[in-house]
Parts: C-alpha cells; sequence; structure tokens
C-alpha cells in the first residue's frame, strides 16, 4: 500500500529527469546515496487503470526519449540536456533582465512572465531565485516598499565581464553571420531569427544595432512582409570553405567515414565484395558544398540530402556549443531548403550526428566536436564564460559564495 500511494502521488515526478546532484563534485567524489525509483519499479504496485495512465504518460512525446534503441544511448550528451534544462530560469532570467532598465523587476509582475523567464507556468518565482542565492535576491527599496527580482553585485560584475567579451569577440561573431548568410537561400535571413537564436551563436542582445557598423559586409532591407532582412553585401570566397572541407585534408580517412548514402539495389543483384565496395564508396563522399546553390536540385534527389547534411553540419559547426534544439533548425527551415524529413535525415547518419532529448523536444549534437566524456574539444570564450556561469548558480553561499562575491566585488 505505501508502494501505491507513493506511485500515485508522484506519477509526474517519476517522468520527469532529475538533475544530478554531484554533477559539481570532482571524479571520484560522488555521494553513493540510493536512485529514486523508476516508473518501470513502479508499474507492479498499480491497480490496472493507474498502470494504463501511466504507460500512455510514458509514451506521450514530452517524455518518450527520441533515441529508440537504448544501446544508442551516450550518457554524456543526455546529461547535458538535462543540466541546460535545470538552468534555464538563470540563463533567460540573465538575458531578459539585462535588458530591463535599473535591471529590476516587481516580483507581481516576474510572476507572470514565466515563458520570458523560464519557469513553469504556475510555480513561484521566489522558489527560483531562491535556488541561486548568488546572482539573483528579491531587495526591498524602500524597506516597507513590494520586493522585486534584481541582480546582486556579482551578477552586476559577470555582466559586465560579458559585456567586454562580447566587443573583444565582435570581429568572430561578424564572421559567423556572414557564414550564415552564405549557407542561406540568397544570401539573406530576417533579423527576427537571428535574434531569436542569437544565444546559439555567442551575438550580443544589440547585434541588430552593431551589424549597421558593417556597410561592406551587411545591408538591411525590408521585405514585403514587412520584416527587417539582413542580406549579404559581398561573397568571400575565402570565407566559402565548410569545417569537413577544412577537416579532409589533416584527416581524410576520419571524414570519409563520417557519412554514408546507402543506395538500395536488390538483393539478386550479382554484386562481388569489390563491386559492391566501389558502389558504397560513390555514395560516400563528396558531399555537395553548403555554400552552394542548393536550390538548384531536385528536392528528393541524393544529391539533395547531401545538401542538406552538409548545411545542418556546417550550420552546427558555427554554433558556440557545436549543438542545436529542433526549434533552432526549424528557425532556419526557409533559408537552409529543410523538409519535414530531417529528422530521418540525421538518423541515418549515427557518425556525424547524435539525438537527444524527447520526441517533442531534441537536439542534434555534432558528435566529432566532442571528447569521449562529453566535453567540447575546442571552447570558444563564451563557453568557458556560461560555465563559470553555471558555477555560480549552482553555488550556495555555506559552499564559499560569500568570499567569491567579496572578493570580485573589492577586486
Amino acid at each position: 500500500m505505501a508502494w501505491r500511494r507513493f506511485a500515485t502521488a508522484n506519477l509526474s515526478s517519476l517522468l520527469s529527469p532529475k538533475p544530478n546532484p554531484n554533477r559539481n563534485l570532482p571524479s571520484g567524489a560522488a555521494s553513493a546515496a540510493p536512485s529514486a525509483p523508476s516508473a518501470a519499479d513502479v508499474l507492479p504496485f498499480l491497480n490496472c487503470r493507474q498502470r494504463k495512465k501511466l504507460r500512455k504518460k510514458l509514451q506521450s512525446p514530452r517524455v518518450r526519449p527520441i533515441q529508440h534503441d537504448a544501446g544508442r544511448l551516450v550518457p554524456h550528451f543526455e546529461t547535458i540536456l538535462h543540466g541546460e534544462a535545470h538552468l534555464r530560469f538563470i540563463t533567460r532570467t540573465k538575458s531578459f533582465l539585462a535588458g530591463l532598465p535599473g535591471r529590476g523587476l516587481p516580483l507581481a509582475d516576474a510572476g507572470k512572465l514565466h515563458r520570458e523567464l523560464g519557469f513553469p507556468r504556475g510555480r513561484k518565482v521566489s522558489r527560483f531565485a531562491a535556488r541561486h542565492p548568488l546572482l539573483l535576491h528579491l531587495p526591498r527599496l524602500p524597506p516597507d516598499s513590494k520586493p522585486y527580482l534584481a541582480f546582486t553585485p556579482l551578477m552586476d560584475s559577470l555582466l559586465e565581464e560579458e559585456r567586454a567579451l562580447m566587443d573583444a569577440m565582435e570581429p568572430q561573431r561578424v564572421t559567423t553571420v556572414r557564414k550564415l548568410l552564405m549557407i542561406s537561400a540568397r544570401r539573406r535571413i530576417p533579423l527576427a531569427k537571428l535574434h531569436h537564436c542569437r544565444l546559439l551563436f555567442g551575438l550580443p542582445d544589440d547585434f541588430r544595432d552593431r551589424v549597421r557598423k558593417y556597410p561592406d559586409f551587411f545591408r538591411i532591407a525590408v521585405d514585403p512582409d514587412g520584416r527587417h532582412v539582413l542580406e549579404l553585401v559581398e561573397w568571400d570566397p575565402a570565407l566559402a570553405v565548410s569545417t569537413l572541407e577544412r577537416d579532409f585534408v589533416p584527416d581524410e580517412a576520419r571524414v570519409l567515414r563520417t557519412f554514408k548514402f546507402t543506395i538500395p539495389h536488390g538483393k539478386s543483384l550479382p554484386l562481388e565484395e569489390d563491386d559492391e565496395r566501389t558502389l558504397n564508396s560513390l555514395t560516400t563522399l563528396p558531399l555537395v558544398s553548403p555554400y552552394s546553390d542548393g536550390s538548384e536540385l531536385k528536392p528528393w534527389s541524393l544529391e539533395a540530402e547531401k545538401y542538406r547534411v552538409g548545411v545542418i553540419h556546417e550550420f552546427l559547426s558555427l554554433t558556440l556549443e557545436k549543438r542545436a534544439w529542433i526549434h533552432h533548425l526549424v528557425e532556419f527551415k526557409e533559408e537552409f531548403s529543410l523538409t519535414k524529413h530531417t529528422y530521418q535525415m540525421l538518423l541515418k547518419q549515427p557518425r556525424a550526428f547524435y539525438l537527444a532529448g524527447t520526441a517533442m523536444n531534441w537536439a542534434v549534437f555534432l558528435k566529432d566536436a566532442y571528447k569521449d566524456d562529453g566535453s567540447l574539444i575546442e571552447k570558444d570564450p563564451q563557453v568557458v564564460f556560461n560555465e563559470k556561469l553555471h558555477r555560480y548558480a549552482c553555488m550556495t553561499e555555506s559552499e564559499g559564495g560569500e568570499a567569491i562575491v567579496e572578493k570580485r566585488i573589492n577586486g
């Protein structure tokens, strides 16, 4: 009976992934605490109606893993997504509050902005702010006034550090946007789409104003729908080289093994081993360059699929963390000539891409950009800053946070 009461009261908690409490501890220091029971462990203790309800929830796209084969699961990629979900509140709140005058928001108003601040609807924003005491607090100024959500002095100093980093990395970000325009259809992208995905490429919040400083590279136009569109002014052949093409020279064998586009043929086709190997070699490389004009290709041809795979590979190479969510890919569906079969297309390339998450919200990783332990081979300075911010976000005052705050403020 105790198991049944536990299961019926905690179905939602059993279905949701739990953040790892030892993620910030050094290797070998993780505690041997017992793990919580899974949904499969609870099923024998439920009646038929409760089992049916639980199975229905397990089959929901919200919780059903995108990877159907458990043998192909890569734990460190799944852990990255779980950690990002755990820190979604601090990430979105930082971006939203930084754009407000005074970098503060009344607590009553903050509770209505669950989508902008990244917390579930109906929850109290004060509870989420209390999880990050080094970065957020709820002051009252004057003391008898209503509380508001604001940054701590440590967070203000981190924002200034990030601002200086954005200024220093501006030439590299300009190159990233130029390459994005070069792989897009008609060499133009709506500014709203770039702004929506700005964190993916490390673009500052005011990048729409900064691009005006580069008239030799960019031009802002207004399309018939009234959207502001960023257009490429001049094509640069030196930038029209994909990451795969650069890697082909030093490591040709690895690049050749990255993709495979098999041609189906009848089983009765009398092919010897050498002939079959030759046939398969014709379907691997070369890829169609993502910097070529894909509009001339037939939509369902092998060349068109090679082009789309190359575009996604180059798109992920331009991101900070070499990964993107499905909504990022859908955002550029028109510009990259993607189809509704993008998911099936990526599944056929397991050596190059890894899909993680749930069927409703999944992410694609560029596998070659990661080490075996799940860490990036090359870290952008913005990624290093984000990791430091997340360490502060997961730290409490009792873990030495007060000493860190005092040291940063006093210089």
